[in-house]
């Protein structure tokens, strides 16, 4: 994987980007070619135009980030590929129109757009028919040797068989664990010197995955495969890294406290994040205050009660906040203020609920706690203060995802559908560990970009 400010991006979806952008250039040049001969003129050097192929093609790598182009889903599915190329390319031209408006030289004529849009779909389409198979097979894949047999090992070797995986395991080696469940490891004791085991393995990374490491750390072994050139990582890291969330299961405290993260220099970070946060919201108020205020009337009009509601949540630090929502749910969903868990085809959730919860509108209110400061645009979930009593003396860690400020849309709400339950709740917190270890605006970006996946296609919403 390729690190950008932080956050780990597969080899595979790096070589597809640049191909595509490659396509996307190349199609814009085509269809303003096609063009240029049909009508019988002289064509001008590409020289001229690269300012328009350029903004085409960021407009369209834009488009296709954010509909999850580059998902693992779309990468093993040829069908979801091809929808979400589709829906990309419809986005890219609404954001070009608005670019065109804004400055009209860097513009096509809407002929050369409508040629480059239909030689793009073709080509970005008969590029990965092409690449077929080879972008999730061990071409692009990391070749690693786990060292243990236990439950941690086959934790790496269930995650190395889902589809997507960016690594294969090449080799395992047992230390003497007392419940070894993987049949096909070699017993440390039966390779005379472990480094040269690994180059032969073409090994590129040796992930520690012992069940106990007190007394147990090979460190004559670790440094010699070190001095090799292959590099050595601990599970906790290495799962980080590969699944975008911190791993509840095999982190301790000594690894949050000693990896890097959760770094204090993020002053210009933080003022850029919250003059974005000041603009955005102050924006989206102003161009959303009709829909919000039809949505209100619409939910005034199916059931009794206000249509804007006031909810207790936990923020920063674990300061308490009200959030407003648009009412989603019966006036009486919640018998005598007792929180519940929403659960699917939740009784309580009317006909308008439904929808708007659907394309995320009940949301739109939480602006104004963006613009008096109280939430961000991205950040963790706030819950309410009933459900943190309860996740705090149940899950480890759980207050610290309180270190950041809590946001509408995260990278756990983009990642993970809807939680209703401790489990979900492990799940998501894992995330938000992620985002508070690795914070960086790309990561802001990325998650920005990403929410517009999860209203296009609202997957688990509840």
């Amino acid at each position: 994987m390729i690190r950008l400010f932080k956050h780990y991006v597969p080899y595979a979806v790096v070589f597809l980007a640049l191909l595509d952008c490659a396509l996307l250039v190349a199609a814009a040049e085509v269809g303003f070619r096609l063009r240029i001969h049909q009508l019988g003129s002289l064509v001008d050097p590409i020289d001229n135009r690269w300012p328009q192929l350029l903004v085409y093609t960021a407009a369209l790598e834009i488009a296709m980030v954010a509909v999850g182009v580059y998902g693992a889903d779309a990468l093993q599915s040829l069908r979801r590929a091809t929808a979400r190329i589709l829906v990309a390319i419809s986005l890219g031209v609404l954001l070009l129109s608005a670019v065109y408006f804004l400055s009209p030289q860097l513009g096509f004529w809407r002929s050369n757009l409508l040629y480059a849009m239909a030689i793009s779909a073709v080509t970005l389409v008969a590029i990965r028919i092409l690449l077929g198979k080879m972008l999730g097979s061990q071409v692009f894949k990391r070749r690693i040797v786990v060292l243990g047999a236990g439950a941690r090992a086959a934790r790496l070797k269930t995650l190395a068989q889902a589809p997507g995986s960016a690594f294969v395991v090449v080799g395992y080696v047992s230390m003497s664990e007392a419940n070894r469940v993987i049949p096909e490891a070699i017993a440390r004791d039966a390779i005379y010197n472990l480094a040269d085991h690994v180059v032969l393995l073409n090994a590129s990374e040796v992930v520690l995955a012992l069940e106990e490491r007190r007394n147990a750390l090979p460190l004559k072994d670790l440094l010699r495969i070190k001095t090799t050139g292959v590099h050595v990582n601990e599970i906790s890291t290495f799962l980080e890294r590969e699944t975008g969330r911190v791993d509840l299961q095999s982190v301790n405290p000594s690894w949050l406290i000693f990896s890097d993260g959760f770094s204090s220099g993020r002053m210009l970070s933080a003022v850029f994040k919250r003059l974005f946060d000041i603009a955005a919201s102050a924006l989206l108020l102003t161009l959303a205050a009709p829909v919000i205020v039809l949505t209100a009337i619409a939910v005034k009009l199916e059931s009794k009660g206000p249509a804007l509601y006031r909810q207790r949540r936990v923020g920063l630090y674990g300061v308490g906040f009200d959030c407003i929502k648009l009412r989603s749910m019966r006036q009486d969903a919640e018998v005598a203020g007792k929180a519940v868990w929403a659960e699917k085809d939740d009784p309580r959730i009317t006909r308008v609920g439904r929808f708007i919860r659907k394309v995320r509108l009940d949301e739109l209110p939480q602006c104004w706690s963006v613009l008096k400061g109280e939430m961000s645009f991205v950040g963790p979930r706030p819950e309410r203060p009933q459900f943190v009593d309860d996740l705090e003396q149940q899950l480890p860690y759980y207050a610290e995802r309180h270190m950041v400020k809590p946001g509408i849309t995260g990278w756990a709400q983009i990642n993970y559908p809807y939680g209703a339950s401790i489990e979900d709740s492990r799940q998501k917190l894992e995330y938000d560990l992620y985002y508070a270890k690795n914070y960086s605006p790309f990561l802001d970006l990325l998650i920005l970009l990403q929410t517009i996946r999860v209203v296009i296609w609202p997957e688990g919403a509840r």
